[in-house]
C-alpha cells in the first residue's frame, strides 16, 4: 500500500511539473517574449558605462565562437552592455550554446538573439561526417582495450562453465543433488557477474555497472511481488529436500491428503492416493502443514471396536480374542495384542481391540480385515452373541445364567496378509515415465 501511495505521488508531481511547463510556454507566447531574453532579469545595471567594456566583451567572444564548430561566423555587436548576435547557426543546440556563452559573459546586462538556424544539407551532412569520423577514430584507437575486457569477461564465463560441471564436488559438501545443482549454478553466476565487473572496469564503465545492477535490483523486487508464491514453493522444495521427512512410497497424511508419496518437485509435492488419482500439493503448504508419516516406522498398530452381548462373560472373550490374535499370522508378539473394555453401550459392551504389524512385511489393510473376520468367527463358534443395537425391555427380573466355557477354536485356514506392492509398482512406473526432477534422495539422511 506505501509503495502505491508513492507512486501516485511521484505521479501527482510529474504532471503538476508538465503543467508548470506548459503555462511557462504558453506565457512566453502570448507576451511575445522569449525564454532566453529573460534570464538576465535579476542582474545589477551600474550607472555609469564604459565603452572599453563593450570592446573588451566583443573581442572576448569573437575569440570564443572562432574556437567553435559552427559558431565562427558568427557577427558579435556590444552596445551599452547590451550583446547583439547575428549571423546563420546549423542547428538549435549550436544557437543555444552561443546564447550562453554571451550571457555569461561579465558585464552583459542582456542578449539579442538574432540568429538564423539554417538547414543547409551539405553542411550537415559534412558535421555528421566529421563526427562519425571522428568517432570511427576513437572506436580504432580503443579497439584493443574493448577486445581485451571482451576476452576477460569470456575467460570468467567459460571458467564458470567449467566449475559447474564439476558436480561430484558439489555433491560432496551438498545434502542431495539438488542442493549440488543449485550451488553449482551459483558458481557460475559469481563467475559470470566478476568477469563482468573486471570487464567494465578496464573500459571505465564502473558507474554503469551500479546503474544496471540498482535496475536489477528494483526489478527484481517487483518480480518477488509478482511470483511470491512460486518463489515460497521453490524455498519450501529447498528445505523439503535438506529436512528429507518422506521419501518415495511412504504413505503420509498431509492436510488431510492421504496417499503415497511419488515424487517432490520445485514447485509440489505428488502424492497418489489409496484409489490411484495423483494428489498435487504445493511445497509451501507441505512445508507448514502436519505430516504424519505411516511409513517411517516400520510397526503400525490398528484398532478395531466389537460389542458383546450384555449377559456374556467379558472375561472369556477376552481371553478368546487374544487368544486368535495371539496366533494370527502377521501380527506382532511384541508389542502384544490388547483387547481392552472401551464402554457400555445402549445394547452391548464395547470392546477395543487393538494389535501391531510390520508393514515392511504385511499389508496393514489385509491383516486388519482378516483380524475382524477371525475374531468374528471365533465369538460366533463360542456362542457369544455381538448383538445389533436394540433396546431391550425386560419385565420380570431373572437370574442369568453362567456360560460354560468352550474350547478354544482351531483355525487352520491359511490367508494370504502379505504386503501389496500394486500401488508400489504403480508409482515407479510412473516416476519411469515421468520428466519431472525428483528432489528425494534415497540416501540423504531422514529426519527424526
Amino acid at each position: 500500500m506505501r509503495i502505491y501511495v508513492i507512486t501516485f505521488a511521484l505521479a501527482i508531481s510529474s504532471m503538476l511539473m508538465v503543467h508548470s511547463v506548459y503555462a511557462d510556454a504558453i506565457d512566453q507566447i502570448l507576451t511575445n517574449t522569449p525564454k532566453s531574453e529573460s534570464s538576465n532579469a535579476g542582474k545589477t545595471i551600474e550607472l555609469e558605462h564604459n565603452k572599453q567594456n563593450d570592446k573588451q566583451i566583443k573581442r572576448r567572444l569573437e575569440q570564443i565562437y572562432s574556437e567553435l564548430e559552427g559558431l565562427n561566423d558568427l557577427q558579435v555587436t556590444v552596445a551599452s552592455s547590451v550583446v547583439t548576435l547575428k549571423g546563420a547557426v546549423d542547428s538549435k543546440a549550436s544557437e543555444q550554446k552561443a546564447l550562453d556563452f554571451a550571457r555569461n559573459m561579465q558585464g552583459v546586462i542582456e542578449v539579442k538573439n538574432q540568429l538564423i538556424t539554417t538547414h543547409d544539407l551539405k553542411k550537415r551532412l559534412d558535421t555528421v561526417q566529421s563526427k562519425f569520423k571522428a568517432s570511427a577514430e576513437q572506436i580504432l584507437v580503443e579497439m584493443p582495450l574493448y577486445l581485451l575486457a571482451l576476452l576477460t569477461f569470456c575467460l570468467f564465463w567459460f571458467i564458470g562453465s567449467w566449475l559447474a560441471k564439476r558436480q561430484q564436488l558439489y555433491r560432496k559438501i551438498a545434502v542431495n543433488f539438488f542442493i549440488a545443482d543449485l550451488l553449482s549454478k551459483l558458481v557460475h553466476l559469481i563467475c559470470t557477474l566478476l568477469g563482468i565487473v573486471l570487464a567494465l572496469s578496464l573500459l571505465d564503465a564502473t558507474a554503469l555497472l551500479g546503474t544496471i545492477l540498482g535496475a536489477a535490483g528494483i526489478l527484481g523486487l517487483a518480480i518477488s511481488f509478482a511470483v511470491r508464491d512460486t518463489v515460497e514453493n521453490f524455498i519450501a522444495s529447498l528445505l523439503l529436500s535438506i529436512r528429507n521427512p518422506f521419501e518415495v512410497n511412504d504413505a503420509v497424511d498431509i492436510e488431510g491428503f492421504q496417499g503415497s508419496v511419488v515424487r517432490l518437485t520445485s514447485r509440489a509435492t505428488i502424492l497418489m492416493s489409496f484409489d490411484g488419482n495423483h494428489v498435487r500439493i504445493p511445497n509451501s503448504t507441505v512445508f507448514k502443514a502436519v505430516i504424519t508419516n505411516y511409513t517411517r516406522h516400520p510397526n503400525r498398530r490398528f484398532e478395531f471396536d466389537l460389542g458383546i452381548g450384555y449377559a456374556e462373560n467379558v472375561g472369556y472373550a477376552q481371553e478368546l480374542i487374544l487368544h486368535v490374535l495371539t496366533e494370527m499370522q502377521g501380527i506382532l508378539g511384541e508389542p502384544k495384542p490388547q483387547v481392552i473394555v472401551n464402554e457400555i453401550g445402549n445394547s452391548s459392551i464395547v470392546l477395543r481391540i487393538y494389535a501391531w504389524i510390520n508393514q515392511t512385511e504385511y499389508d496393514f489393510l489385509k491383516v486388519r480385515s482378516e483380524a475382524i473376520k477371525k475374531v468374528k468367527d471365533c465369538l460366533d463358534q463360542a456362542h457369544i452373541s455381538v448383538p445389533k443395537p436394540t433396546y431391550d425391555l425386560n419385565l420380570i427380573k431373572t437370574p442369568v445364567a453362567f456360560q460354560e466355557q468352550l474350547p478354544m477354536p482351531n483355525h487352520d485356514e491359511v490367508t494370504d496378509v502379505a504386503a501389496d506392492d500394486t500401488l508400489k509398482e504403480q508409482i515407479i512406473q510412473d516416476n519411469l515415465q515421468n520428466a519431472d526432477v525428483n528432489l528425494l534422495d534415497p540416501n540423504a539422511k531422514k529426519e527424526i
